[in-house]
């Protein structure tokens, strides 16, 4: 009995990997507009947009309550971070005399997700259009970090290795307990919300370049997509850019947790890279452990007990990370990053963004908008809070009780 070929090739789209300098690093991090009277999300990114005017570090997404910073292509994490924290300080004297703040996290703590208004652009438009409730309600912001892959045959094996650490770098930037006011029990819902989408979540494992390809033109011929940039996986290979992004994380709430998860991954890659120089094969796990990893650390973040790799060993969370910031040091030193990783230790430290926003909420007798102000406070400091702090800004959540102007807080960064 003949075994049939797992793909036929019959649509197969051609998706030529650009050349790209091997671990080089870019950010994306989705920001809130958010209202500094109300606390809630403002639908004014096209006159943001309009007033800044071109900008390569400064781009709208698919709801009018966001805008997203990107950087350049760079050598290092802290090249990364000075691009977009000079694309902040442009956006202040825009946003500041509509009495508008810049915040981030995964979601936003009471936001009703149903009055959000979508950027009008066709490709948002035919996405809402095709998935109707779950589409509107992707009230989800989120961190994306490149690196880029030198040989497109190292993309898949890189891809597949890092599903085995995905889900620690989603327990780590977790910062999405709350929907629409409610507390969902989850220390990342943006990851179960996101997922809904037809071509987004964990990824397949796929073996060969020639697979993509012949995955890419399937969706194309079944019109589930019109290109391949409409696939949204929680890892997924950049052709055009010739790297390997992660999609898997939550917003940042401030600079120095956005700097850490840039620097683990791009730490990552090399790492794994490295190990095919020398001709070492790649830890891969099942499809059915990556999808279990996903769910754990969604509902349980830096209390999930995480499968680590294909022999179903599990560990801590926080015991796989520790670990991973001493064996990757070294790799952090020759990219240049290691201060940034180092950094990593500061979550570690303080908890995870979702436990200090329930931390405030507790504070300030379950009123979500201390998780707001928690939240101005964090992206103001450029640091994750530490639990006195967290329960001073939770003392007073009065719209008044911080400073509005962000006005040069990253002039120095």
């Amino acid at each position: 009995m003949t075994t049939a070929p797992r793909f036929s090739h019959l649509h197969r789209q051609a998706l030529p990997f650009a050349s790209s300098p091997r671990s080089s690093v870019g950010i994306e991090w989705e920001l809130q507009l958010l209202d500094r009277d109300s606390l809630d999300l403002r639908q004014c990114a096209a006159e943001i947009l309009g007033a800044v005017g071109e900008d390569p570090h400064i781009h709208g997404e698919m709801m009018l309550n966001t805008v997203e910073l990107v950087s350049g292509a760079r050598q290092s994490v802290a090249e990364c971070v000075e691009d977009i924290a000079f694309a902040y300080d442009r956006l202040l004297p825009v946003v500041d005399p509509l009495r508008v703040d810049l915040v981030s996290a995964g979601t936003h703590p009471f936001a009703d997700p149903l009055v959000q208004r979508v950027t009008d652009a066709e490709r948002y438009s035919r996405l809402v259009d095709r998935t109707r409730l779950w589409g509107h309600q992707m009230l989800i912001f989120g961190t994306h970090v490149h690196v880029g892959v030198e040989d497109r045959d190292k993309a898949l094996p890189i891809l597949r290795a890092l599903l085995t650490r995905t889900a620690h770098l989603q327990c780590l930037s977790a910062s999405s307990p709350f929907w629409a006011g409610h507390d969902t029990g989850y220390a990342d819902n943006r990851a179960m919300m996101f997922q809904q989408l037809p071509t987004a979540g964990a990824p397949h494992q796929l073996d060969t370049w020639e697979d993509l390809e012949a995955y890419a033109g399937d969706m194309i011929h079944t019109g589930v997509i019109e290109e391949f940039s409409e696939v949204r996986w929680d890892v997924r290979p950049s052709p055009r850019l010739g790297t390997v992004e992660v999609r898997a994380c939550d917003a940042a709430t401030n600079l120095t947790e956005l700097a850490g998860i840039a620097a683990l991954t791009q730490c990552l890659v090399e790492s794994f890279s490295r190990t095919l120089d020398r001709g070492e094969a790649l830890d891969a796990m099942p499809d059915w452990y990556v999808a279990e990893n996903k769910w754990r650390s969604a509902r349980y973040g830096m209390d999930a007990i995480l499968i680590t790799g294909s022999d179903g060993e599990e560990e801590l969370v926080s015991d796989t990370v520790s670990r991973m910031l001493t064996e990757l040091m070294p790799v952090a030193e020759d990219l240049g990053c290691a201060r940034e990783l180092a950094g990593v230790q500061a979550t570690l430290d303080a908890g995870a963004s979702y436990q200090r926003q329930f931390a405030a909420v507790r504070a300030a007798d379950g009123a979500n908008q201390a998780a707001v102000r928690l939240m101005q406070a964090e992206v103001k400091a450029g640091r994750p809070l530490h639990p006195t702090e967290v329960l001073s800004v939770a003392s007073t959540i009065h719209p008044s009780a911080l400073p509005g102007s962000h006005q040069g807080r990253y002039a120095s960064v």
